[in-house]
């Protein structure tokens, strides 16, 4: 009778889709197509233990239910944001039992990154034995999160993201299902797909979401999807990996002159919450590390725009940051200052007691002026062209040019600077130089 109630029950379309096989998985055909490493070790017949990195609704879970079953495994699945030391003990406890029989068991373990390091030591004996086959899930990037003595003993996978074509077989399989095509506009289903941003479990609650909302005989175009569907709140968590991974990328995009490019990933910076204040101080770094004096004006316009912004607040400040971002965006690019300071360091620390030539040493004290401090100096107002050519290294040390400046922007009139002084200094030089009689 039991049986006849529950299949009076309305399932939820994410359970009716959910996959039998590893066939039926789909997006993932880097891991689980022909040859692809995650099927030829299931194919094998001998599994081992191995994490699942990715992002959400990409299939961990499903794939580690999957493998269990047709691996004849004992599924055990345990989340570590509401598991404790006690529930390891007991599921290992269980294995150990389970073994004696001549049973396996699939220890599946989501979000495994947020057990901390003396848990995760907990795993090694039972991963080494044999006892359990460990199936981690986690969206943060494994060689951060998790302890090298488990990598070592785990294989890491990494899922991606389901594109387009993957949701649309979700959608294909959704009007299989529902004997129904979806009641939607072309543009509308594109529409869909965009709010995704990738997520399968997300993007079936979505489409169950529009059947179960839209009217009889209602075809929704994209502006009535948006009513029905709840917007998704922006995939980013500004404390971990995903902080580092767009900020990496506007540093990069700005570097390599594509304005458009990192004005959206400041924008998904900002939609995610990230502190404003952080993304001026990283855009002021790159004034300076990344256009240099290829354009000086640049670190004026990000103190600028980190002045305004601090003025003006959000909304009417997150203008200047975007205006900062097209400066940086279209300036000549130069890293010679950055290559200058770290070659001049390195010098410092080779040449570290060198005391400057005495031409050039303060001299306070008839002592100092006796012992020749200062004595030969030229005042270089005081010289044609207001260029001495004198010497101001260490002598020991010889001269040293650690400042080359691009022929980008404004660079181009400073290397034309320093190649009018090389050829004053060499021309003074040889009048210097005795005549031999």
């Amino acid at each position: 009778m039991s049986g006849l109630f529950e299949s009076q029950i309305h399932r939820p379309l994410a359970d009716r889709m959910r996959p039998e096989s590893l066939e039926d998985v789909v997006g993932q055909e880097d891991l689980l197509g022909v040859d692809a490493p995650l099927r030829r070790m299931f194919d094998s017949g001998r599994l081992s233990s191995f994490i699942l990195w990715g992002p959400p609704g990409c299939g961990k879970t499903t794939l580690a239910r999957i493998i269990a079953g047709c691996g004849n495994l004992h599924f055990t699945a345990l989340s570590a944001v509401f598991s404790g030391v006690a529930d390891l003990r007991k599921a290992f406890s269980e294995a150990e039992s389970r073994r004696k029989y001549g049973e396996g068991t699939l220890l599946f373990i989501d979000e495994i990154h947020r057990f901390n390091r003396a848990q995760q030591d907990g795993f090694l004996p039972y991963v080494e034995n044999g006892t359990v086959v460990l199936v981690g899930a986690t969206t943060e990037n494994p060689s951060f999160e998790l302890n090298s003595a488990l990598l070592s003993r785990c294989k890491v996978f990494v899922l991606k993201p389901l594109n387009e074509a993957a949701l649309e077989k979700l959608i294909a399989r959704a009007e299989k299902l529902e004997n129904n095509p979806l009641p939607v506009t072309d543009e509308a289903r594109k529409t869909l797909i965009e709010l995704a941003d990738g997520d399968g479990r997300y993007f079936i609650n979505l489409l169950e979401t529009v059947y179960d909302l839209a009217r009889p005989g209602e075809i929704l175009d994209s502006a009535g999807v948006l009513k029905v569907v709840q917007k998704r709140a922006p995939m980013y968590d500004k404390d971990r990996e995903g902080h580092y991974n767009l900020i990496s990328a506007l540093h990069k995009s700005l570097r390599g002159s594509d304005t458009d490019a990192a004005l959206y990933w400041t924008a998904r910076m900002l939609a995610g919450g990230e502190d404003p204040l952080y993304i001026l101080r990283r855009l002021t770094r790159f004034a300076v590390e990344d256009v240099g004096l290829a354009d000086p004006m640049a670190i004026q316009m990000a103190i600028a725009a980190w002045d305004t912004y601090e003025r003006l607040g959000s909304p009417e400040g997150d203008l200047a940051i975007s205006e900062l971002v097209i400066f940086l965006g279209t300036a000549p690019k130069s890293n010679s200052v950055e290559v200058a300071h770290i070659q001049a360091g390195k010098a410092a620390k080779e040449f570290s007691s060198l005391t400057p030539p005495a031409h050039i040493l303060n001299a306070p004290t008839k002592m100092m002026k006796d012992l020749g401090y200062g004595k030969g100096y030229q005042y270089d107002h005081d010289t044609p062209n207001a260029f001495s050519g004198q010497n101001y290294f260490p002598e020991q040390m010889g001269r040293r040019r650690f400042y080359h400046p691009a022929e980008r922007g404004f660079e181009r009139e400073i290397s034309r600077r320093l190649a009018y002084w090389d050829k004053l200094r060499e021309t003074l030089s040889k009048k210097q130089e005795p005549s031999g009689e």
